[in-house]
């Protein structure tokens, strides 16, 4: 062998080597002390992660005098961790492991799941893990019967501890926290407006203030919107949208909205991503998926109401939910659990949300906690809503957001007319989008033209199928016959015909708007 190839072997080696040998012994592998590590499983950034790791860390040690760990677990959105939870919580079932001596509350041992909490996600999501699961166990005389196993387990906190932290349970039309203790509300949501200053200068517009300036001609083909039927958050928000504006008002203005739409997508948080790179002016999102991309395209220092990137709720119409945290049934570690509720409903617990970075020089002189530490998050202003109301009191200048979720809250009650937003929209916005953009460019031109075509355009236009029911009557889409309407869809198969009906008919009455525009 050459001597010029043994010193390449030997630089290999060394490459390989020298890490190795200086690994960390169990490297990879976090370990930590058994009774003192809460396992969460949450769909919630690594940012909030992280900062919610450290200040856990130092409050527990502070108030209980040991530290205190978290092992997070990501196995994806809430719908990917609702699957996990109710695989773990069947098998668990099918194991024995459950007494239904008290079937509204069945009874399990410390360790049945492997996880302690879930943390994140709307209080829909936490609804069903207090509804549950429903398995088949052997009866007393061995032959399967039905029962069900709420995911959450109900953690006792007194009246005035939660008259404390919460004050009135309410949020616009929205709960805090659920009155039998199931969850609990840690910090607030809402589904607003991401919008990008510079590309609304282009169209012609200051701002957006309101859902109907997304309706405005001028945003023809800026707005970037998902599909209801695939995003529970903007179904959310256009159920929210429908139920404040009316039947006949609310329908089309969300007809107007999807006529200017540039795209539907499947992906709630590509809305915002795409208005910060300017691919589009304005579109629904989550209040921390817009307020995160405003904050990742701004320049160091600068004021976020001044940055290219903004988000705004429009206020008296958003809709407002608590993002809530609950103890899982059968959690390994169900006192550390409860404690990390209390963190997080603690003042330093609320500060992470919304203070300004203790890192940065405006986090520098924010508040101490009682630990004597500074309040707020150590690297990551995360801009979420904190849930308790003293907060924007007691700390409003501190905050990197001057917010009012209270006051901006929609108090319109949702109508219960959100089963109809996945199969109209589907049929009128997403699924024959090109058709519907023609049309609303047609009717746009021939009203500012004064054409007499004008009534019969907008007829068709805002026009919907009527549905055959199964005995042969016909039912015109208005809010009388929703439930009848409704009734219909329940079988899949009707439902599908349903679909491919109303699909025809919009594509349709558009060409027919086209061709009256020509």
């Amino acid at each position: 062998m050459k001597a010029s190839h043994v010193v390449l072997l030997v630089v290999f080696a060394l490459i390989l080597g020298v890490p190795l040998a200086m690994r960390p012994k169990d490297a990879g592998t976090v370990r930590f002390p058994e009774h003192q590590t809460l396992i969460i499983v949450t769909p919630h950034v690594p940012q909030i992660q992280s900062e919610f790791s450290q200040g856990f860390l130092r409050w527990h040690q502070a108030k209980y005098g040991s530290p205190a760990f978290i092992d997070w677990r990501t196995p994806g959105g809430t719908t990917e961790i609702s699957a996990l939870l109710t695989a773990s919580y069947s098998a668990a079932a099918k194991g024995g492991a459950f007494d239904f001596s008290d079937a509204a509350n069945p009874a399990c041992k410390p360790g049945t799941v492997s996880y302690d909490m879930m943390f994140g996600g709307g209080s829909y999501e936490f609804g069903k893990l207090k509804k549950g699961i429903k398995v088949a166990v052997p009866g007393a005389d061995g032959k399967p019967v039905e029962r069900t196993i709420p995911l959450a387990a109900p953690v006792d906190f007194s009246q005035s501890q939660l008259d404390a932290w919460y004050g009135e349970n309410k949020v616009g039309t929205q709960q805090l926290y659920d009155p039998q203790k199931y969850w609990f509300g840690a910090a607030l949501s809402s589904f607003g407006i991401v919008f990008n200053r510079d590309e609304l200068a282009k169209a012609g517009m200051a701002s957006v203030s309101s859902f109907d300036d997304l309706a405005d001609p001028r945003l023809f083909g800026k707005v970037a919107l998902a599909d209801p039927r695939q995003s529970g958050s903007v179904a959310t928000s256009l159920d929210a949208i429908l139920s404040a504006k009316g039947w006949d008002a609310g329908w089309r203005l969300l007809r107007e909205i999807s006529a200017n739409a540039r795209y539907f997508t499947n992906s709630s948080p590509k809305p915002p991503i795409d208005v910060s790179f300017g691919e589009a002016a304005a579109g629904f999102a989550i209040d921390f998926y817009g307020r995160g991309q405003a904050q990742a395209v701004a320049k160091p220092g600068e004021d976020p109401a001044k940055s290219r990137v903004g988000y705004v709720d429009p206020k008296g119409a958003v809709y407002v939910d608590a993002d809530p945290i609950a103890m899982l049934r059968g959690a390994p570690h169900p006192e550390l659990a409860r404690h990390f509720i209390e963190f997080c409903l603690s003042e330093e617990g609320q500060a992470l949300w919304q203070f300004h970075a203790t890192d940065t020089p405006q986090g520098a002189s924010n508040p101490r906690g009682e630990d004597g530490a500074l309040m707020g998050p150590a690297h990551y202003e995360l801009r979420r809503m904190p849930v308790r109301r003293e907060t924007y009191d007691k700390y409003a200048k501190y905050m990197v957001d001057q917010l009012d979720p209270f006051g901006s809250a929609s108090q319109a009650k949702p109508a219960g007319w959100r089963g109809a937003l996945g199969i109209m929209m589907g049929a009128f916005g997403v699924d024959t989008g090109h058709d519907l953009r023609e049309a609303w460019a047609a009717l746009i031109r021939a009203r500012q033209a004064g054409s007499s075509k004008v009534p019969e355009m907008e007829r068709l236009f805002y026009a919907f199928p009527e549905t055959t029911t199964a005995d042969g009557h016909t039912l015109a889409f208005t809010p009388e016959n929703f439930a009848k309407i409704s009734d219909v869809w329940k079988d899949p198969k009707r439902r599908s015909e349903c679909e491919i009906q109303y699909t025809r008919f919009f594509a349709d009455t558009y060409r027919k708007v086209i061709e009256m525009g020509r």
